[in-house]
């Protein structure tokens, strides 16, 4: 991304920005000093760092990191506002470590913390908190990034289950340096599950390349990159094929029942919330934009990018069904489409309903559904333990 200015005395596009990283957010303009405050990813797609330049500079402009010496071992990734008299600035310090809040002027260095997440920061000290590692992986000349979340006593001698957690929203991104303590974190914490996250092709902030990979054929080479990430994962010593499941949510539930539909038992269970199983029934706006005008590329919508095209592959699956009846982003009939379709097969699935609930689960309902993903995984991940033989068993030996 770059941006550009527009100059009323001449007829031209000066570019202010370029470089291999993204532009995310222009936070303020200084029309006093001809200050423009943005945010990037300069440096690593997982990060974002506050930077100024000044529009008075000919030729290249500078750029001057605000952050990127702010306590770099806790706060790689932030957010900021500004004040409208570009005095003060408060930035959100939300990772690596606990989230901050500080006070920064801009014309000095003094600063002021308003929130530091003390009791946070040491309820941390005496828990078991998860090893994170990023990898890379390489699609088609395009390195994606993988993040692996390992137990805190982890040793590559033994064997653990794995859970793959799908976004893959076109222009998401799943893989960064925000600290996230989400219901997987008890998996991984508790029992001993290496969770990972891939940000495959259509994600976004790597590059315009990378994003519109997915233009016109959702369902497909996301869906690769998915599965080439277990397949990597899999050449680890310590991770138990036999162990292995995966959860998405919105698009990521989408995305883990084409994966279902392409793979031949790799995954053990998976949990598919609020799935978007036909892009018939989705926002014009989103299908249209990725998919063409379905009167005129029908093709693409009901046989290339549909989930309810054959889903006999589904019929031995160990699935879990997750949806609020209420819910105003991802309809309700797309699950019903998809139960109907799976009942016409004979498919064995586990259906929980929210009544009442949108797409975002009210507190209550998000409590006993991270409750619900726990022991599901639990039971489904665990290490089996073969019984020792009997006593009684090894004399008649």
């Amino acid at each position: 991304m770059f941006t550009t200015q527009f100059r009323a005395d001449q007829n031209e596009v000066r570019h202010l920005t370029s470089g291999n990283w993204e532009v995310t957010k222009i936070l303020a303009y200084d029309e006093s000093n001809d200050n423009i405050y943005f945010l990037s990813t300069e440096g690593s797609p997982r990060r974002r760092q506050l930077f100024s330049f000044s529009v008075k500079t000919v030729g290249l402009f500078p750029r001057h990191c605000l952050t990127c010496e702010l306590n770099k071992a806790h706060c790689l990734f932030f957010n900021a506002e500004i004040n409208p008299s570009d005095q003060h600035i408060i930035l959100h310090c939300k990772g690596p470590g606990a989230p901050t809040v500080i006070l920064h002027s801009l014309n000095n260095a003094n600063y002021y913390i308003l929130e530091n997440n003390s009791l946070l920061k040491a309820a941390l000290k005496i828990k078991r908190i998860e090893m994170t590692d990023f990898r890379t992986i390489q699609m088609e000349h395009f390195d994606l990034p993988l993040k692996i979340s390992y137990p805190p006593d982890f040793s590559e001698s033994r064997h653990y289950g794995l859970l793959l957690v799908v976004d893959g929203s076109p222009g998401g991104q799943a893989v960064s340096d925000r600290f996230i303590l989400d219901w997987d974190s008890v998996l991984v914490s508790s029992d001993n599950v290496i969770v990972a996250r891939l940000d495959g092709r259509g994600s976004g902030f790597l590059g315009q390349r990378v994003l519109h990979e997915v233009h016109q054929r959702l369902g497909t080479v996301e869906v690769q990159d998915q599965i080439a990430a277990v397949e990597y994962m899999l050449t680890f010593p310590y991770i138990d094929r036999t162990r292995i499941g995966v959860f998405g949510r919105g698009y990521g539930a989408y995305m883990i029942l084409m994966m279902l539909k392409s793979t031949d038992s790799l995954f053990k269970c998976s949990v598919a919330m609020s799935p978007v199983t036909d892009w018939r029934l989705y926002a014009s706006a989103f299908s249209e934009r990725y998919l063409g005008m379905p009167l005129r590329d029908d093709s693409r919508y009901q046989q290339f990018s549909s989930v309810l095209q054959n889903v006999q592959p589904l019929r031995e699956q160990t699935l879990m069904l997750v949806h609020g009846t209420a819910d105003a982003n991802v309809h309700f009939q797309h699950t019903a489409e998809l139960i109907k379709n799976l009942v016409k097969v004979g498919a064995n699935y586990t259906m929980q309903i929210y009544p009442d609930e949108g797409h975002f689960l009210s507190q209550r309902s998000r409590q006993h559904l991270f409750a619900s993903l726990t022991s599901f995984y639990r039971d489904c991940l665990k290490e089996e333990i073969l019984p020792l033989p009997d006593d009684d068993e090894e004399e008649e030996e």
